[in-house]
Parts: structure tokens; sequence; C-alpha cells
């Protein structure tokens, strides 16, 4: 094995695949709250839904969690899949939207390179729902490596994106 193999830069992570207890509750979350597009059934017990017409981005199923509660929380598993917006002004018009539909938040941060809005779906799935400000804006530290941190996230300036 290579010891200095190192994945190339242009990879991405393509799609999460959650475990869910409600199906139709889980759609009514993902495609009528956050947006995203149903793209396909997978008989009763599946769905897959995209931003912007790929083929996936998230699978929901119930094949092994149909009726059940949450996963626990102090065992291993997901703690949280990320959603990147393309523009601060994405990620304002999803907060306000959150906001409006009294959607309960567990957190908002400032990453020095993203800015961050956490929540769960209503299976307690985490989420993460932010941007990333550009490169060349990432704090650094002196050797140059990225200095990130989390400080609180002014929701009240966020939302002023959709102002201008």
């Amino acid at each position: 094995m290579e010891d200095n193999y190192k994945v190339p830069a242009k990879t991405c992570i393509g799609h999460v695949h959650l475990k869910v207890s409600d199906l139709d509750r889980a759609l009514e979350f993902y495609t009528g709250l956050l947006g995203f597009e149903l793209m396909q059934m997978y008989g009763h017990d599946a769905a897959f839904v995209s931003a912007g017409g790929y083929h996936h981005h998230i699978g929901l199923n119930t094949w092994y969690s149909k009726g059940g509660g949450p996963a626990p929380r102090n065992t291993a598993g997901l703690f949280h899949a990320a959603i990147l917006y393309p523009t601060r002004k994405d990620l304002a018009a999803i907060v306000k939207r959150l906001i409006e539909a009294n959607y309960p938040l567990t957190g908002a941060s400032d990453h020095g390179v993203s800015e961050a809005i956490y929540l769960n779906d209503p299976d307690q799935n985490g989420l993460e729902l932010y941007w990333d400000r550009p490169r060349d804006q990432w704090p650094r530290t002196a050797d140059g490596g990225v200095n990130m941190f989390t400080e609180r996230l002014d929701l009240e300036d966020l939302l002023k994106e959709l102002e201008k």
C-alpha cells in the first residue's frame, strides 16, 4: 500500500443515505421545507431527492427503521450530514424559511472558512446547512494552514443578505 496516497483534490461526497422511521414525514421535511426535488420513489420504502436534478443527493429509506425511534445519542454513527449552499444569500434564504416555519435550530456558527446552521430532521438525524467563504478569505495560521474556529453566527447579519 502506498504510504503517500491522497484522495484526488476534486473528489466530493456524492450523497448521503439516511434511515428514517416515516418516509412521508421525511419527504415533507426534505422536499416540502428544505426544497429538495423528489427524483424517484423506490417502492414504498425509499426515496431519492436532489438539488438541481442530480440523480440524488439524499436517499431516505425505512428498510430497517420503519416506525423506529432515533439512534441513541451516545453511540457510534452519523453526527451530521452537511449540505453546502452555493452562496451566503442562499444560506440566508433557507434560514429565513426555517425561522418562518418555526423549525428549531440546534446551533449557528461562524467557522472562519464557512458559516453554518445546525438542525435535526424529524428523525433526529443531524444536518449542517452551510456556505463556504472564498478560499482567499479563509483565516490562516502563521505557517499558512487553515485556522478554523467556532464562534457565534450573527443570524441578523446573515439575513441582511436577502436585502441586497
